[in-house]
């Protein structure tokens, strides 16, 4: 199963679809205890996704773009939710330098704390179709590592505990599934243990633990993939680390459509696409843009904001609206 992104909801606005279900690493910063006490504060941050920089399409000015918007809001922060780049799981070393290369010296406009998750396309040779050997020294993960930063780390910010995820998982027939993986279940058991039942969380991942995505999404007559790349397969181990604590909301990538579901008291909250339809234009009707996030009295609410981009191709299969469930990624 692979993804497609692109358009969705205006928290409050828009043209689209919004779902609402209601129903039953190492850490990068040590939790502070002073700060996970105190009363939680107000703040805005921005979550933004599937940037997916290359240097066709237009796409770097697009990022930037999307980057001064941001810069502008002024918020405390921002988290980017994975797929910095297109695409490193398929190309060799050069291609994968200079997408990464471009995502970084693009992402110097926003000039504020920044955060990052993994995403599928983040990942590099992986595929079989790429040029790369396991032997390459930043096969795998290690070329983000090496480049952006951890995989799963937590961080704190005015009492509130931010949890960031790594949802890739490589498989051995050089392909990948969403799931988080045993050790680093375990890592969040024992983060979240520190943190305490009160403090405030709020969760980051790129593929979707909880998401409506595949009762509206288009589909095609291709044959079932091996693995799950739509979601985590093993999503309810997660869940079950969150009960006992304060998840208030979870940020999600990966779809490319804005979409707000609640499950057990927590929203879970994708995020439409920097990219948009991996800029060929809007995402089943979500436009290229980022979310804003508002932190106030302990809840969490979001506004979807776009930033202008007009595609330089709206043309092909992508933006006819094909790209399905089976294809997109």
């Amino acid at each position: 199963m692979i993804l497609d992104r692109r358009k969705f909801l205006r928290t409050g606005a828009a043209a689209g679809v919004a779902a609402t279900i209601a129903g039953s690493g190492a850490c990068l910063f040590e939790p502070d205890s002073q700060a996970a006490a105190a009363t939680p504060g107000s703040f805005d941050f921005v979550f933004f996704t599937d940037t997916h920089i290359e240097p066709e399409l237009d796409a770097a000015h697009g990022c930037d773009m999307c980057f001064r918007k941001i810069a502008g809001l002024n918020p405390d922060f921002a988290i980017n939710g994975g797929d910095h780049v297109f695409d490193v799981l398929n190309v060799d070393r050069g291609r994968a330098t200079t997408v990464f290369d471009l995502y970084k010296n693009t992402e110097q406009v926003l000039q504020m704390p920044l955060y990052h998750t993994l995403g599928n396309h983040d990942v590099f040779g992986v595929s079989p179709k790429s040029a790369a050997v396991f032997s390459d020294p930043g096969y795998g993960k290690k070329m983000f590592e090496d480049r952006i930063g951890k995989t799963y780390y937590s961080f704190d910010h005015k009492g509130w505990h931010f949890v960031v995820l790594d949802s890739i998982h490589p498989t051995e027939d050089r392909t990948w599934e969403g799931r988080v993986d045993e050790a680093q279940v375990a890592w969040l058991k024992d983060d979240l243990a520190r943190v305490g039942a009160k403090t405030p969380v709020i969760g980051v991942i790129h593929v979707p633990l909880v998401t409506a995505f595949a009762t509206y999404a288009p589909r095609d007559a291709s044959p079932p993939p091996k693995y799950n790349t739509l979601t985590v397969e093993n999503a309810p181990e997660v869940l079950a680390a969150f009960e006992g604590h304060n998840v208030v909301a979870v940020l999600q990538g990966h779809t490319h459509v804005n979409e707000a579901v609640e499950h057990n008291k927590v929203r879970y909250i994708t995020g439409g696409a920097v990219s948009g339809n991996w800029w060929h234009g809007a995402r089943m009707g979500f436009p290229e843009g980022f979310t804003v996030v508002s932190v106030r009295n302990g809840a969490v609410s979001t506004r979807y904001e776009t930033y202008g981009f007009q595609s330089v191709d709206t043309k092909g299969y992508i933006a006819s609206g094909r790209h399905t469930i089976e294809q997109a990624g």
